[in-house]
This record gives C-alpha cells, structure tokens and sequence, in this order.
C-alpha cells in the first residue's frame, strides 16, 4: 500500500499533466501537420508501450473479447483525439482542457439515455448549469482568436466519444490488466492512424520540427500517453472514485493559467464567465458525491 505523500504526489503528478497536455497538443501541431502530429503520437508510443510490456512481464490476451476491449479503448484515444487535434485551428489550449471537463456530464447523459442509469435532480440542474456555461463560451468567445464554434463542435465531438469508449470498454469487461489494455488500444489506434496517412501523405514532414513542437510531441507521448495512465490506474486502486473526479475541476482552471503564462492565450471576460459557470456546474454535478464521500470519511475515522 503506497504511503499518503506517494498517493498525493501522484494525484498532483496526475494533475500536472492532465492541465499541461492541451498545451502540449497546440505546440505539437504548430510546426507539424494537425495529423502528422496525431500519427506520429502513435507511432512513437507503441514501441514504447510493448517494450514495458515486455520488461515488466505483463501478459497481453489475445482472445476475442480482449481484441474487442481493445478496439474500444482505442475509441478515447485516436477516436477521441482526431477531433480534439482538428480543433487546435480554432480553440486555446485552455478551452480545449475545459471542455474535456464536460466528460462526467457526457457520461452522464450517455448512462441515461443509452443504459437507463438513473441521475439525481442535483446532477440534471449541474447539466443544466454546464451547458448554460458552455453556451456563454461559444456565442460570446466566438469574436476572440481562443474560441470558434466549430472547434466547440468539434471537442463536443471528441468528448462524446471519449465518454463512449468508458461504457463500451466497461460493457465488454474483458480480463486484461490496465497495462495491456493501454498497450492493445494503442496498438488499434496505430493501425487507424496508418489508414489516415494516405489521405494526409501530400502534407508529409520534410523537414526536423522546431524544438517547440518537437519538445511538445514527446511530451504528449512519454506524458501524457505513458506516464499519465501509470499514475491514473494506480489512483483507481487507491484512492476513491469521487476523489479522482476532483481532476474534472481542476485542471482547466490550471489548463487556462498555463495556456495564459506560456502561450499568450487570454480569452475574453465573457469567456472565463462562462468557463466559471462551467466549473461551478460539475461542482453541482459532483456534489453528493463528494458529500457521501467526506462523510464516510468520518465514520472511518472515528
């Protein structure tokens, strides 16, 4: 059992790269190709990913139902980021981060309508109050270069899908270690990935990316690819559900003021007004949650 300070260094290891990844991708993609960039994600992290395999000695199934869990992982990687890599033409990293804190509603109204899972009133009016923030986002940022409603579209898009590989990964409930699983959705994303290069082949890179971008693109792959995953999974069998869940909140606040600092990127007032009702919406969402959970907290501990 890992000792409290290793637990909260990873949840803010955890934290650090959720908030720092959109960045990552907008720098990655300023020198190479939108889909280069994407393509060449995947190509380097699947190497990587076997080579782990291999010196931690993790058995990788190769049954029906393991290739399908792994074709619906792949969904939240290459199939959620295809759109979340198109909208770098038209969003900041910061709106891109917010937006991915819609997951938790997304899953939401997936749970309800798609597997009639029942939602509290509390969590229908957090929704309600996200949407209206996201609302405020997209007609008062759209003057801005940070926020285009086709890239709000297109995050809409690229969390949907995310949100959808979860319950399609968990409806399948395949017996593979989270390694394996990553390793398996990987490598049907570089499959993917290998399909789209004939329609991207005229924009191939002829030159070295300047170190920005190629500092940015290994970092999506080591970070946010690699390291990332290590540290979730080990907070799934340590920490609670609703704990993990803070992470929605908190790293778009963190994205914005990295995306401020490092990249130039000030949305307008209108914008961080609607992020704020965004935020303040998964709080509402969270909120029994988050309730249930301190106050058995205090049971334990008596």
């Amino acid at each position: 059992m890992p000792s409290k300070r290793n637990i909260m260094a990873t949840y803010a290891l955890l934290v650090f790269i959720w908030a720092t990844t959109p960045l990552a991708i907008v720098w990655s993609v300023q020198d190479i190709h939108v889909m280069w960039a994407l393509v060449l994600r995947f190509f380097i992290a699947l190497p990587i990913a076997v080579i782990l395999l291999i010196v931690l000695k993790i058995k990788f199934p190769t049954d029906r139902v393991a290739l399908h869990s792994y074709f619906a992982g792949s969904f939240s990687l290459i199939g959620s980021q295809i759109f979340t890599y198109a909208a770098t033409h038209y969003l900041s990293s910061g709106i891109i981060a917010l937006m991915f804190g819609l997951a938790p509603i997304m899953a939401g109204f997936i749970g309800r309508f798609g597997f009639k899972q029942h939602l509290q009133k509390l969590q229908w009016l957090g929704m309600l109050v996200s949407v209206s923030g996201l609302a405020i986002i997209c007609f008062n940022g759209s003057s801005t270069q940070h926020v285009h409603p086709i890239g709000i579209g297109l995050m809409m898009m690229s969390v949907f899908t995310y949100a959808l590989s979860i319950f399609w990964v968990k409806k399948v409930n395949a017996d593979v270690v989270p390694m394996a699983q990553a390793t398996g959705s990987i490598l049907v994303s570089t499959i993917a990935a290998i399909c789209i290069i004939p329609f991207i082949w005229q924009d191939i890179p002829t030159h070295m990316p300047n170190g920005k971008s190629l500092f940015a693109l290994l970092y999506t792959v080591f970070m946010a690819s690699l390291l990332a995953m290590f540290c979730y999974f080990k907070l799934v069998q340590n920490i609670k559900a609703t704990t993990l869940s803070l992470t929605t909140v908190m790293t778009p606040v963190l994205a914005m003021f990295f995306g401020a600092i490092l990249n130039d990127e000030y949305p307008s007032m209108m914008v961080f007004v609607g992020a704020s009702v965004l935020l303040f919406g998964l709080f509402l969402y969270f909120y029994k949650d988050f309730k249930s959970s301190r106050e058995l907290e205090h049971k334990m501990k008596r």
